[in-house]
């Protein structure tokens, strides 16, 4: 006949436990008919062997951390007019509504029959449309054609570099901008540049984010795991060297 002995797993746990003096009680038999001693060792040897399992992994779970995620980009990679920006408005079949003018510092155009019109802050598609249709008070089914000629974008969506590059300037963010191109449009590091020290300031909602990049690495050793992805309203600093 078959030795039987009653653990606390048999009660509907999961991992084998070892017994309790209470279950060890309560199945002992007669001599010669209950659970030997080589069962009871089998059976906590088991025990011992889940739990060195499960004490690891218990424990990974308890200090696991999530990965920190970088925030995701609003760019839609779309133009957005800023002060600054030499705009070409175009009306079809009308060429004395068709002008070419800059946008304001305060943002705003002024088209004939449309004045004191807010540009700033919205994209070509979108300035066409309210053109469009303020124009109907005054023309039949309006066709508008907005063209930016030169650049400049919003000030919260430039790139602007300040310290040791040839040429500091502030630059319109454009989909894909990266530092070298940045680089490329400061035309480069002057000789007393510590390129190697440079920092990227981000603004990641209201923090503060410091990206150290190794410019002369990126530039003079083609080093691209240094050529960093560049955001609307970043500022490359470039120090001086001490030498």
């Amino acid at each position: 006949m078959a030795e039987h002995c009653y653990y606390p797993a048999d009660v509907g746990g999961s991992t084998p436990s070892a017994p309790t003096r209470q279950g060890l009680a309560a199945v002992r038999k007669p001599a010669g008919s209950g659970c030997s001693v080589r069962t009871f060792g089998k059976a906590f040897g088991r025990f011992l062997l889940a739990a060195s399992v499960a004490a690891p992994l218990l424990a990974a779970c308890g200090h696991a951390r999530k990965p920190i995620t970088e925030p995701a980009s609003p760019d839609t990679g779309e133009y957005i007019i800023g002060p600054g920006d030499n705009l070409n408005i175009f009306v079809y079949q009308a060429p004395s509504l068709s002008v070419t003018l800059p946008v304001r510092p305060d943002g705003r155009i002024s088209v004939p029959l449309v004045s004191d019109l807010v540009a700033a802050g919205k994209t070509p598609t979108e300035l066409q449309t309210e053109i469009e249709t303020r124009l109907k008070k005054y023309v039949q089914n309006p066709v508008v054609t907005v063209m930016p000629q030169s650049f400049q974008g919003p000030p919260d969506r430039q790139v602007k570099v300040i310290g040791e590059a040839v040429d500091p300037q502030a630059i319109p963010y454009r989909a894909d901008l990266s530092v070298l191109d940045v680089m490329m449009a400061t035309r480069g590091l002057t000789r007393f540049a510590a390129g190697n020290r440079a920092v990227i300031v981000r603004k990641v909602g209201s923090t503060e984010q410091r990206i150290h990049v190794h410019l002369s690495d990126l530039i003079k050793d083609g080093d691209v795991s240094q050529n960093v992805k560049m955001r609307p309203g970043d500022t490359l600093i470039i120090p001086q060297s001490w030498y």
